[in-house]
């Protein structure tokens, strides 16, 4: 073999090298970061910046904001809608919309309410079947869009209007059923509270985990001859987010602490963010999403995924309801009603779920809905009526979806996209 035989294959692992390097270290990681954001890959970013802005503004307006009582208040009232907001993330993702999340929900709520109150049934069984009645609701309107090709927007608006009146009817004329105090659904969602040691342990166990998974994966693709996080700036992550956990935690304990509901949302996240970035199904659901025609093409279930979606969005919007029925001990007529609707999907909006498909997170409902409700209880402080609360919420998820618009340009032109 000649010297002009091993040169281009010196040379390009001369640049492999090269860019390996690059991404080593804190410093690499950084640079990279900025690379994704001059690109237009703006992910998280906005949104986490938006919500330091609004909490800081509402600390200054009023010093109660940001008191551990508050915080803790805060983080359950975010789960009913927080966890339908996480269904309305896997509908964005595939481009469809589902506008009827609110009053499945309320439907949902009726439903456990009236099982488990007038029936006599065990609230397990009570939930099993409003959630079997979310997934069912889901199905027909897969039916409907895969094999007759209505639009997701007509469906859902239909049943958005069906599954208000069937709420109604369900109730009957005294329209609302309240539930035991003393029941587990209800004090699961107002008074069950982690042990202090265990909320130390399950951060942890967080930190651990991020930086196990972290290098599962950074090892894979170094594997392949591609770059990624140097251990150290994995373990600088891992560390960050046990400190920034930890002195949650301990905050949130000076009062009562973290509530098992909502580390139950944050479960929710966890396997839908696994779901949607480690699985097959996750990596066809952002295909089609990106483009459908090339995923149908790709080979990909392209009915099955919207199938899966869909119902993945209704049965968690039921589970939403259930939730929203356990927090005010009640499921009446204006449960799932009003402004939940708009909530759920602004919330996957401004958390960075794009609108156009495709691109998002699990983590978009957490966000979302922590400036939402951030927004509802900085507002509550402050005295000030709802009028005000539409009005900013309105104005940040016009923001959102202007910068979610702004950054598709900017990865269009950048060849990104």
């Amino acid at each position: 073999m000649t010297d002009t035989d091993t040169a281009p294959r010196s040379t390009a692992t001369d640049l492999q090298d090269e860019r390996l390097r690059q991404s080593d270290g804190v410093a690499g990681s950084v640079r990279a970061l900025l690379d994704r954001v001059r690109g237009g890959e703006l992910g998280l970013l906005p949104v986490v910046a938006g919500l330091v802005v609004i909490s800081t503004v509402l600390q200054i307006l009023n010093p109660i904001f940001l008191s551990s009582t508050n915080l803790v208040n805060l983080l359950l009232e975010c789960v009913p809608v927080g966890v339908i907001a996480l269904g309305v993330v896997c509908v964005l993702l595939v481009g469809e919309i589902d506008l009827s999340v609110g009053s499945i929900s309320g439907l949902a709520s009726a439903a456990v309410a009236i099982l488990f109150v007038d029936q006599g049934l065990p609230v397990v069984v009570a939930i099993l079947a409003a959630v079997a009645l979310g997934s069912l609701i889901g199905w027909v309107y897969a039916q409907m869009f895969n094999r007759f090709g209505v639009p997701s927007f007509v469906i859902t608006l239909a049943g958005l209007l069906a599954f208000v009146g069937l709420q109604l009817k369900v109730l009957g004329p005294i329209g609302s059923v309240n539930l035991p105090f003393d029941s587990g659904l209800v004090r699961f969602a107002q008074l069950a509270f982690l042990p202090g040691w265990l909320a130390y342990a399950l951060v942890v166990v967080a930190a651990v985990a991020l930086f196990l998974s972290g290098y599962a994966h950074a090892r894979t693709r170094r594997k392949a001859g591609l770059s990624d996080r140097s251990v150290q700036a994995l373990a600088a992550r891992s560390v960050l987010l046990l400190v920034g956990l930890g002195f949650a935690v301990w905050y949130l304990n000076r009062t009562r602490g973290v509530g098992w509901m909502f580390v139950f949302f944050i479960a929710l996240i966890l396997v839908l963010h696994y779901a949607l970035s480690r699985t097959r199904w996750g990596k066809s659901v952002y295909a089609v999403g990106g483009n459908v025609e090339a995923a149908r093409r790709a080979g990909i279930n392209v009915r099955m995924v919207y199938t899966s979606v869909f119902m993945l969005c209704t049965s968690l919007a039921a589970v939403g309801g259930v939730l929203a029925a356990a927090r005010l001990a009640a499921a009446n007529q204006s449960t799932g009603g009003g402004d939940v609707n708009l909530n759920a999907i602004a919330a996957a909006v401004i958390g960075g779920t794009s609108l156009f498909g495709g691109r998002g997170t699990a983590f978009a409902a957490l966000l979302g809905i922590l400036v939402i409700q951030a927004i509802s209880s900085g507002l509550t402080l402050l005295n000030l009526d709802s009028s005000y609360r539409f009005m900013v919420t309105g104005a940040v998820l016009l923001l959102a979806v202007t910068l979610d618009s702004v950054a598709r340009r900017s990865r269009k032109s950048s060849g990104r996209a």
